[in-house]
């Protein structure tokens, strides 16, 4: 499994404080099955901005170092949605501050809580239309957008994808965002499986018990294809598989 959302950067975000502690939380993503984890710190959320790409990566590269070999961190970044997003990615490759995904074309945007459809579908939009691949963090959590399936997949249907979180699909958040999630599970709108981690105890690393969950309730071939398939694409910087 390929894990493409964890806060496990060590003290740039409400993740990881220590390389100790960003440590352990790969340790315990890889006890778990994974064979990678996509580092996503928060960028342009408030107190986050996370501008600087060669800080991040340099912390990226210390982290894979004392993770040691036979485990992969990557780097990307968790982008939040503002009226500015637009032109930051403009900048890309050569400039800008923001993230893609393992380097690839896929980027993870955070819509606002106060965000609108008409402004998702404007930015979907413009990003795909220039060659990006915008994944839709956590949906879930997202007042606006999970309980409306039918505004999912409009999103999806422009070329957005969406990764909702390991601790939702088991209940651990509890039941409102469980039940708004294995709601676009059954209606097919979930591309992919994260675990959005930021510690070792209250939110930890692993995506197991979900793929399990996901494995009983929908099938093992949809469990391989948003924990391991899609994800594998995605630091490939290839198309997703097609669903079968």
């Amino acid at each position: 499994m390929i894990d493409l959302h964890c806060h496990i950067l060590p003290g740039v975000d409400d993740g990881a404080r220590s390389f100790t502690e960003a440590v352990a939380m790969c340790r315990l993503a890889a006890d778990d099955g994974c064979e990678a984890m996509v580092a996503t710190p928060h960028q342009r959320r408030g107190e986050w901005w996370n501008a600087d790409r060669g800080q991040l990566a340099a912390l990226a590269d210390q982290l894979q170092d004392e993770v040691g070999p036979g485990f992969r961190v990557l780097l990307g970044g968790e982008i939040h949605v503002d009226s500015g997003l637009l032109d930051e990615i403009g900048k890309l490759p050569e400039g800008g501050g923001v993230l893609p995904l393992a380097g690839s074309r896929y980027l993870l945007i955070e819509f606002d809580s106060m965000g609108t459809e008409a402004d998702a579908i404007h930015l979907i939009h413009e990003l795909t239309v220039t060659g990006w691949r915008p994944i839709v963090a956590h949906p879930e959590f997202i007042p606006w957008l999970a309980p409306d399936l039918e505004r999912v997949a409009r999103l999806v249907a422009l070329g957005a994808l969406t990764q909702v979180t390991a601790m939702s699909v088991t209940g651990d958040f509890g039941r409102r965002p469980q039940s708004d999630t294995w709601a676009l599970l059954d209606a097919g709108l979930v591309h992919f499986l994260a675990s959005d981690s930021h510690n070792t105890r209250r939110r930890p690393p692993g995506l197991r018990r979900a793929y399990d969950v996901v494995a009983d309730r929908w099938g093992e071939r949809t469990a391989r294809r948003l924990a391991s398939d899609n994800p594998r694409a995605v630091v490939e910087n290839r198309p997703l598989p097609e669903a079968v």
